[in-house]
């Protein structure tokens, strides 16, 4: 797919443009230099062309612009992005008007041969429009435009759009819909450097420093080609901290909630956490927000090599955090080290099979005959003197997976019966990393006389 690229200095308005280019709020809009770093994508209809949008962090050539000690990894990201793009947007602030910086970055850009246009953000009414021609001397269309208000989108899109190479339309009808998987965990748990090392390329910035992502990244990703190639969106997250260290900043509320939006966006949600530190409170947390949103869901402990020292064979520990962590049975754990390489490719095996498990149809038949056989060898309490029955029960949707049950009486099940159910429908269908949820309604009865 082709890819439109929004580069510049710090702090003129990239982000704000992304999600204007967008029509969505996807990228962290927040007034501070350098509060993107990482390359921030999204798919996007561009004046009737699809394409992949990215944002990517103000490309600050001395450390004095905004004193992030990751400016050059930020930059870093930025070459990379203009490296694979088919088109760039430079956006620089018309206000402002051509800085040193906006002429080292057109430069850049211009000797890289990829054909680019500028943007001048912040005009925001007709008035403002002749700031942009200061910009026209650098030998590039220029584009007067606001972000904050949508002035001059359209003309800024039909320009990319028009500058992006020729396109197999039936190629790009015919791709498949990436599985979208969420990686998410605690502050350097290594989901970062999981999706670097899957990729075998620094798509990502990895820091030792807490909250050195910032943004919701989103990463393509593709196994094998053709027809039979399987298409995937990884979304790398901010560490999601617990309430009472996070800073008042917005920056990491807006974090936090882009983290939690992604969580709720996912087919697939990968609960990163460290294998050296085992489960912890803020795990749990985060494990609880993918519980109820619903999601398939893998867990990967990392940094294997660091806390397997002693040689603990991994089904020992795997039953050790199983039992700190019951509300997980149904999760696959694919123990790994994104230093290393251990298991990686473990990983999107169970990542599939999750996909998969979320997906799959519950044949009606075989659904009632595995639930009624459960009953029968295991009779509900008796309560009040009456017992629950079963009539029969159906999968009324998929994503996640949700069976009906047709009873006597839903006062009459307990909380114990209603996982004896689960367990026997799992261990009929499977269904490893996805949640099931069970609904028990009572039946209507038909009235005597055959009336409604």
């Amino acid at each position: 797919m082709n890819v439109a690229s929004l580069v510049g200095r710090p702090n003129t308005g990239k982000s704000a443009l992304f999600n204007r280019l967008a029509k969505k709020r996807v990228a962290i809009v927040f007034d501070q230099p350098g509060v993107t770093r990482d390359r921030v994508t999204r798919e996007i209809d561009l004046a009737g062309r699809r394409a992949m949008l990215v944002d990517t962090g103000g490309i600050a050539f001395d450390k004095t612009v905004t004193g992030d000690p990751l400016d050059g990894e930020t930059r870093e990201q930025a070459s990379l992005a203009v490296e694979d793009s088919s088109v760039c947007a430079i956006v620089v602030d018309a206000r402002e008007g051509v800085a040193p910086l906006d002429a080292e970055v057109i430069d850049r850009v211009r000797s890289s041969g990829c054909p680019a246009v500028i943007a001048a953000n912040k005009c925001d009414t007709p008035d403002d429009d002749w700031r942009a021609a200061e910009f026209e001397r650098f030998g590039l269309d220029v584009f007067p435009v606001s972000a904050e208000h949508g002035r001059g989108i359209e003309a800024l899109a039909e320009a990319l759009a028009s500058r992006l190479p020729p396109a197999d339309e039936n190629a790009e009808g015919a791709a498949k819909k990436p599985l979208r998987v969420a990686v998410v965990g605690r502050p350097n748990a290594g989901k970062s450097s999981y999706i670097n090392r899957l990729l075998n390329a620094p798509r990502v910035i990895v820091s030792d420093i807490p909250g050195t992502t910032r943004d919701a990244v989103e990463v393509p990703f593709a196994i094998g080609s053709g027809p039979d190639a399987r298409h995937y969106m990884l979304v790398d997250t901010a560490g999601m901290k617990p309430h009472t260290k996070m800073s008042k900043s917005s920056v990491d509320t807006f974090s936090m909630f882009r983290s939690e939006q992604a969580i709720e966006e996912a087919d697939v949600v990968l609960v990163v956490m460290d294998a050296s530190l085992g489960p912890t409170m803020q795990d749990k947390r985060i494990v609880g927000k993918v519980l109820d949103a619903h999601k398939a869901c893998v867990v990967l402990m990392n940094k294997w090599d660091v806390a397997n020292k002693e040689g603990i064979p991994e089904k020992k520990a795997e039953a050790a955090m199983r039992e700190m962590m019951p509300f997980l049975s149904f999760a696959p754990f694919v123990f790994c080290s994104a230093a290393s390489g251990y298991n990686i490719r473990r990983t999107v095996d169970a990542i599939d099979a999750a996909a998969a498990s979320a997906s799959e149809r519950l044949p009606t038949g075989i659904l009632n005959r595995a639930i009624v056989s459960a009953a029968k060898k295991t009779l509900s309490p008796m309560i009040k003197g009456r017992r629950l029955k079963i009539y029969y029960s159906l999968q009324v949707s998929t994503n996640p997976q949700t069976v009906r049950i047709f009873v006597n009486d839903p006062a009459l099940v307990t909380d114990a019966y209603k996982s004896y159910i689960e367990k026997a429908i799992r261990a009929r269908f499977g269904l490893a990393g996805a949640p099931l949820r069970i609904f028990f309604k009572a039946r209507e009865r038909k009235s005597r006389t055959g009336g409604k």
